[in-house]
């Protein structure tokens, strides 16, 4: 299907306005491993504020993981920023000291800094859980903050190849809104055919969600293109094809979907998605939309 097909299919399965989240992903680690201070995140939400499109919304992967919210939320209230909180679904354990981790900074803050909740992370695709227990997570964590005031959606991130797959529709039914992560990179896709990919799984989990679930809207939570790393097939990471997988998807996705792009900084990693370097700058040309 080509993509201007998918993509007025897409815009007409929404409702008809402009308001939606546009984000990075931003992970609590500095690039040395060290955890992010408050200076640290406050210099990350500036960057992004500094983009064209003026970014002040951001998704972090964890709330006791390197005391993110506990070090995020402050520097988010300083500079305007509002936050998809993860909480981290393994193990028992850590998924006690997130939900404490979200309490707290809830009880010390308020709401208004939230976008929404996401109860784990991919857990489905890597099989590190049931859908059944996933499903539980999400239902404890939203009665939680519901008997706290806290109105916002609570969901859950994963690929969308887990979305579409048919052992998972209670995730679907215990989500307020379903998070999709789709790479064509790792899909080895051809830069040339990495918006028709992108779109087709979008299309495909929208299909599943409507019909598990009607109404229910897809965000995307993570999507982007290395500027750098190992080939996947005729997937090439390089910065130019970084930047054209921007200009043909972040620029459709910004005026039809909740978007959170993958990803602000990872110039450690291989393959690399982060859009600012090493020296802070970013990589590549970020205007056009």
């Amino acid at each position: 299907m080509h993509f201007s097909t998918i993509a007025t299919l897409a815009a007409a399965a929404l409702p008809l306005t402009n308001a939606y989240w546009t984000g990075f992903n931003v992970g609590a680690n500095n690039n040395d491993g060290s955890c992010k201070s408050t200076a640290d995140w406050e210099t990350a939400f500036n960057k992004l504020a500094g983009l064209p499109q003026h970014i002040t919304s951001v998704r972090v992967y964890a709330a006791s993981d390197c005391n993110t919210l506990a070090n995020a939320v402050p520097a988010a209230l300083a500079t305007g920023v509002q936050i998809l909180v993860g909480i981290w679904a393994e193990d028992s354990t850590h998924y006690t000291n997130e939900k404490n981790a979200l309490q707290a900074a809830i009880n010390a803050h308020g709401s208004d800094w939230i976008i929404a909740i996401s109860v784990g992370s991919e857990d489905l695709y890597r099989g590190d859980t049931s859908a059944s227990t996933l499903a539980q997570q999400i239902y404890d964590v939203r009665g939680m903050v519901r008997a706290m005031g806290v109105q916002q959606q609570v969901g859950h991130v994963d690929t969308w190849t887990a979305w579409v797959d048919n052992a998972n529709t209670e995730v679907i039914q215990a989500s307020d809104f379903i998070g999709l992560d789709s790479y064509p990179y790792f899909q080895s896709a051809a830069i040339a055919d990495a918006s028709n990919t992108f779109w087709q799984s979008m299309t495909a989990t929208r299909n599943q969600v409507n019909a598990v679930s009607p109404g229910k809207w897809v965000w995307v939570t993570e999507t982007g293109w290395p500027v750098s790393g190992p080939n996947y097939g005729a997937a090439v990471a390089s910065v130019q094809n970084a930047q054209t997988y921007w200009r043909s998807v972040a620029c459709a996705c910004f005026q039809q979907v909740h978007v959170f792009w993958y990803a602000y900084q990872d110039y450690s990693a291989s393959p690399s998605f982060g859009v600012f370097g090493s020296n802070g700058n970013a990589i590549y040309d970020l205007y056009g939309c």
